[in-house]
């Protein structure tokens, strides 16, 4: 029988969520204080106390570090630039795009350095990330993504044909491949778990069970009293329209996510994917994986892609027409492993700003700060977050703060039910541009997935 919620595979393969950390014991002052115990939150806590040891640092959570999308995602240490090289090209330069992509792709790094530093075992394996494509228009579209990072320095791209594609990971009807070697697979929970003990090492109070309602200037109101503090830093991603006055910064997107019992030795004969590479593809709507350590397939896509009024799970309960969409999509990428029951399926919330780019801003003069809109490229782009954010409050005028992704503002998102209905428009177009593609020996892109870029304000 497959387990449905229970936050998530990776948590329960721990032995399942963690017994909170003791919650806000009432009002306190502390130096920084750090609303959101996931990537983001726990790598800013990390840096700060490394830069300067002696400040008072309370990160709050309302319920346990990880229990967000740091605990729930597909586990790709990758390069992505949220909003892409091109954007930043226009707004600040060639040379400024580059930089974000040499950082990123230094991150990954540096995330994999920390983690032996601190003896954190998240199974941890620099494969690389490889994207397929499946049909004539996918393979249009992944010979032109190829040709166009090729322009820029730092992407290191290759091309690869069916029989070079197959040869890292034998996907059925895969017509060719793009592998790049800066991504790593990891376990998301435990990198999240270490990470929360390696803060606490080092003084980092972390207060669990306890629901921020409010930020503002000099303090955050808590359901448990209220932190004081200098410096106030949103680190809430997908969750950010909880707090007040912040309903519409960022929409809550929500992915989801399946995991298979652990494959038999012929049909990984069959499959291969022995360098551990994470795996996506080039659909609209598109899919993401990777060979777990315990040799399970974990196997993810949007299913239902948004909630009315930012509405998140309760504890990663996914529909079942989901898990049946992703079973069906993951057995006809890996026929090997169609009699292979699904174990596990859980759904969690990305944050997406309006203009799909991410950002990290500190303001001296109120010391707020914040760092998210990852759209679902978080787990890289967390790290050079939290050690920016670091340098920001600490003043230092480095390489990282003068990355383009700071200081980004976008615009608030639609109300309701625009917001709704502009969503659903989407990913029903994307849909459809899948369907209408996968049925076709055309090399051409959809129109539906012209009209959902049109509308995302894409293009």
């Amino acid at each position: 029988m497959t387990v449905n919620g229970e936050v998530s595979f990776w948590w329960r393969s721990l032995g399942g969520p963690p017994t909170p950390r003791p919650a806000l014991p009432g009002s306190t002052d502390a130096d920084v204080c750090i609303v959101g115990a996931g990537y983001t939150g726990l790598w800013t806590a990390y840096y700060l106390k490394r830069l300067q040891p002696d400040l008072r640092i309370v990160v709050l959570e309302q319920r346990f570090a990880g229990f967000g999308a740091s605990g729930r995602n597909g586990g790709w240490l990758t390069n992505s630039v949220t909003g892409g090289r091109a954007r930043y090209a226009t707004t600040h330069g060639r040379d400024a795009a580059t930089a974000q992509q040499r950082a990123l792709n230094a991150t990954v790094d540096e995330v994999i350095a920390v983690t032996a530093a601190e003896a954190i075992d998240a199974d941890i394996v620099k494969g690389g990330e490889l994207t397929v494509a499946r049909n004539p228009a996918q393979l249009e579209r992944l010979r032109a993504f190829v040709a166009a990072e090729a322009e820029w320095p730092a992407t290191d791209l290759e091309l690869l044909d069916a029989d070079a594609t197959a040869a890292r990971v034998a996907v059925d009807d895969a017509l060719a491949g793009a592998w790049h070697p800066h991504c790593a697979r990891i376990h998301p929970a435990k990198l999240v778990r270490g990470l929360a003990d390696a803060v606490e090492r080092l003084g980092v109070v972390i207060r669990e069970d306890t629901h921020v309602r409010e930020i503002v200037p000099g303090r955050a109101e808590t359901d448990r009293g209220t932190v004081r503090a200098t410096h106030v830093l949103r680190a809430t991603e997908g969750f950010t329209a909880d707090l007040r006055g912040e309903h519409r910064t960022w929409l809550p997107m929500n992915s989801s996510m399946i995991a298979t019992k652990p494959l038999p030795a012929a049909a990984w004969d069959s499959i291969g994917w022995d360098g551990r590479a994470t795996l996506g593809d080039m659909a609209h709507v598109y899919m993401y994986a990777q060979r777990t350590a315990d040799d399970r397939i974990a196997f993810g896509g949007r299913g239902v892609p948004y909630r009315y009024g930012s509405r998140v799970d309760t504890d990663g309960t996914t529909q079942d027409r989901t898990i049946a969409a992703l079973t069906a999509l993951l057995r006809g990428f890996f026929p090997a492993a169609a009699d292979v029951p699904i174990d596990h399926a859980w759904s969690g919330v990305l944050g997406v700003p309006r203009d799909w780019s991410a950002t990290v801003v500190h303001d001296r003069a109120t010391g707020l700060g914040w760092a998210g809109g990852y759209v679902g490229t978080g787990v890289t782009a967390t790290n050079l977050a939290g050690r920016t954010l670091a340098d920001l409050v600490l003043e230092r005028d480095t390489a990282l703060t003068r990355l383009p992704w700071v200081g980004h503002r976008a615009k608030n998102w639609e109300i309701e039910p625009l917001r709704w209905t502009a969503v659903q428009a989407i990913y029903g177009a994307y849909r459809a541009a899948d369907r209408a593609e996968a049925s076709s020996s055309s090399s051409r892109t959809s129109p539906f997935a012209r009209v959902a870029d049109a509308i995302a304000g894409e293009h």
